[in-house]
């Protein structure tokens, strides 16, 4: 990515403007077609990249989420584990409550115990309410107390259309979520615990001498596919949540109430073929990188990195990379003292004149305020300017 610098005017404005992202001519994208039409009424297709929708049928209607629910089952597990309250090695005592689970089970016994990997095991490959229902207990004591845990990370994570009450998805009149909350789950999940996502790609786990295969069929099917998760109940109909990636693009598409379980294949099949078909998601700038410096006065230094907060992401038409524009101005007359951090411009991102991000530029390390023959130069050199 080159920048073209534009000569600091009389007011201090520095302008950067990027050409082109790649420097090449403008090009024509593929035209759009209308969305896949799919015989389930609520799914939804998300990139996961920027977060941005490409399909959206119905997604915020409330759902019975059946086995979806243990995505959020496992990210509260994940996160306990992450913040070190919780270890893959530690050994859950198995309850009576948790071995009586009804429906798809690990098969674990009453007073055995059981480490807390092959718990998430038994969960996500297997689907098991045991596993789910153990893991609960031990975290939050009852199952209850750790759907009360669910529904504040539910919260946080901007989970509107979302309430548990429990932990494997039995169904519940007071039990639902959504295809659009369900995907951000599964981005939340995938974003913040990369390194525990890797278990919803196994395809077979084995407990108690039973081997069972992991219920997500997409990953026989789709090479690019590795995750998420399956959801049966009578009430619920079939559901699925997948994502996939291709060529560093990765897609999140989540299908509820689907007639059968190869009508959920089919139509997550379809999503993502549409998805990967006619649209590209890139990282324009990483966080933390520097994208330009400017000119600092009366500071021990006096250049600063400016770079973004978070990364920049767009999803744009397929072949439409080459007519994406981006400019930086930056404030006029910055002086010492700059924290780190601290907003020092705008960097706007536009695909054919459409604004597709405005957002600060901040500097990425901090200038302390030079002695006083310094600043006495530089305010007349600013003067001059």
């Amino acid at each position: 990515m080159t920048l073209r610098r534009l000569t600091q005017t009389m007011l201090g404005v520095v302008l950067l403007t990027l050409v082109s992202l790649s420097a090449t001519a403008q090009t024509q994208s593929i035209p759009i077609p209308a969305p896949p039409s799919l015989a389930s009424d609520s799914y939804i297709l998300m990139d996961f990249g920027s977060g941005e929708l490409l399909v959206d049928q119905n997604s915020n209607d409330p759902r019975d989420p059946a086995s979806l629910t243990k995505i959020m089952t496992a990210f509260v597990v994940f996160s306990e584990l992450a913040a070190g309250n919780l270890n893959l090695n530690d050994e859950v005592l198995i309850s009576e409550k948790a071995w009586r689970a009804t429906g798809s089970r690990m098969f674990i016994e009453v007073g055995d115990r059981v480490s807390v990997e092959n718990l998430l095991r038994g969960m996500i490959i297997q689907s098991g309410n045991d596993a789910s229902v153990a893991l609960a207990e031990h975290i939050a004591g009852t199952e209850e107390t750790f759907a009360a845990v669910m529904n504040q990370y539910a919260a946080e994570l901007g989970m509107t259309q979302t309430n548990y009450t429990n932990a494997a998805g039995l169904p519940s009149p007071d039990h639902y979520s959504s295809a659009a909350d369900t995907a951000i789950l599964v981005r939340a999940l995938i974003q913040r615990f990369p390194e525990y996502y890797e278990l919803y790609s196994e395809r077979v786990f084995t407990w108690n001498e039973i081997e069972q295969f992991n219920r997500n069929r997409m990953l026989w099917r789709d090479p690019s596919v590795d995750g998420v998760k399956t959801g049966y109940t009578e009430a619920a109909g079939y559901c699925l949540a997948t994502s996939a990636e291709r060529e560093g693009m990765r897609l999140i598409s989540v299908v509820m109430a689907a007639d059968s379980p190869n009508d959920r294949i089919e139509q997550s099949q379809a999503l993502l073929n549409y998805g990967y078909r006619f649209f590209e998601s890139h990282t324009l700038y990483a966080a933390g990188q520097p994208v330009e410096q400017a000119r600092v006065w009366k500071g021990v230094t006096e250049l600063v990195d400016l770079g973004v907060e978070t990364d920049i992401n767009v999803l744009i038409p397929t072949r439409s990379y080459d007519n994406l524009n981006a400019s930086i101005e930056v404030n006029s007359s910055i002086e010492a003292p700059v924290a780190a951090g601290q907003a020092l411009g705008r960097l706007r991102v536009t695909l054919d004149d459409e604004v597709l991000v405005e957002t600060d530029v901040i500097a990425l390390q901090a200038i302390e305020q030079a002695g006083i023959i310094k600043r006495a130069i530089d305010g007349v050199l600013q003067w001059m300017e």
